[in-house]
């Protein structure tokens, strides 16, 4: 072991999203995976024996030696990675909190919580601050949010900052591995669209009000945006398209628009954080981009790429948004999260 690098656990290690967090953590200069945890059925088990690789990567030898644990709150890294599936998450993660550990989540079951920060780095690092107030003690819950939010959110926030935003319309068109693994059976799929993801858009009209909102005394008051969603589950593999349209306070320019978008960054540029794009946000000229296969692995898919900005006849501007869903709206973007935590201190 490194004794330079912070000790991690990943809960949830065999899923699609576990898998994720060991591909993006492999050698990670801050970070070293030291424990693997999984259901009953995996713990006792060598990690290469309880686990589908799925990943493009080959399963790193030292990973695929380690004894697979429970997820019980007896493990030696006191920074634990949640890709747990939120039929259980909701208790481990509280019962890790409340013995002293510091929980990263990708499950969604605290995002809501009054006390527990919905982070996307770039946007709301501030909301850190409720971590201080939580009643775990030396231990703390701190969530990511759903993958398809991340991508609206920062496209967004730009906007909110220098125009306001008063509502937004927004059309997904969510790839398969959102669904995890084996996710939506082919049959289901190929040669269609399934237009219902469960809790998909609930969580879409939700979760951005938070993250853009602000902290006042113990909790955060959501932005006063109005938000209305539409999901669809298409076949593609990796990488989320959204149909944007959305209604500014302030009147103003597409070149102005595009301006913001190409401007912005945040907390993780300024503190130079290993997981963060030099540019967040991507502009792409063309009628024809953004498209998944091409532009989804942007700043190592960490970036956002937007494209086809026009004037809306309903609302003020509409515009397609791609972000990739296992990477900056999973695993990545938790690390993210952990990046940021360490380097203000909040892991010490």
């Amino acid at each position: 072991m490194n004794k330079d690098k912070t000790k991690v656990a990943i809960l949830g290690a065999t899923g699609s999203v576990g898998q994720k967090f060991i591909e993006l953590l492999s050698n990670h200069p801050w970070f070293e995976i030291h424990e693997l945890a999984a259901s009953d059925k995996s713990a006792g088990k060598k990690y290469s024996e309880a686990v589908n690789w799925v990943m493009q990567i080959p399963l790193d030898k030292k990973i695929a030696e380690m004894e697979v644990k429970k997820c019980e709150p007896t493990l030696n890294s006191k920074i634990v990675f949640s890709a747990l599936d939120a039929s259980v998450a909701g208790t481990i993660e509280e019962d890790f909190a409340k013995a002293g550990y510091v929980v990263i989540s990708n499950a969604r079951n605290h995002r809501f919580d009054d006390d527990v920060p919905l982070i996307v780095p770039e946007i709301n690092s501030d909301h850190l601050e409720l971590v201080k107030i939580q009643k775990f003690g030396k231990g703390a819950i701190v969530t990511n949010p759903n993958c398809s939010t991340i991508g609206l959110v920062m496209a967004l926030k730009p906007l909110d900052d220098e125009f306001g935003i008063d509502s937004v319309n927004v059309v997904t068109m969510q790839a398969i591995s959102g669904g995890g693994y084996p996710g939506v059976p082919s049959m289901d799929i190929l040669d269609n669209v399934i237009p219902f993801i469960g809790g998909e858009e609930d969580k879409m009209e939700t979760e951005p009000k938070k993250i853009l909102g602000t902290i006042t005394g113990k909790k955060i008051e959501y932005a006063r945006i109005a938000v209305s969603a539409q999901c669809n589950r298409v076949s593609v593999i990796d990488g989320h398209t959204e149909c944007v349209q959305v209604k500014l306070k302030k009147k103003t320019s597409k070149d102005e628009i595009i301006k913001a978008w190409n401007n912005f960054s945040g907390e993780p540029q300024k503190l130079n954080l290993p997981s963060a794009p030099e540019r967040p946000i991507i502009y792409l000229e063309g009628d024809k981009y953004p498209q998944p296969r091409m532009h989804r692995n942007l700043g190592k898919g960490m970036s956002v790429a937007i494209g086809r900005l026009r004037e809306c006849s309903l609302f003020d501007y509409k515009f397609v948004i791609l972000s990739h869903n296992t990477i900056r709206g999973a695993a990545g973007g938790t690390i993210l999260i952990a990046e940021l935590m360490k380097s203000k201190g909040y892991l010490d």
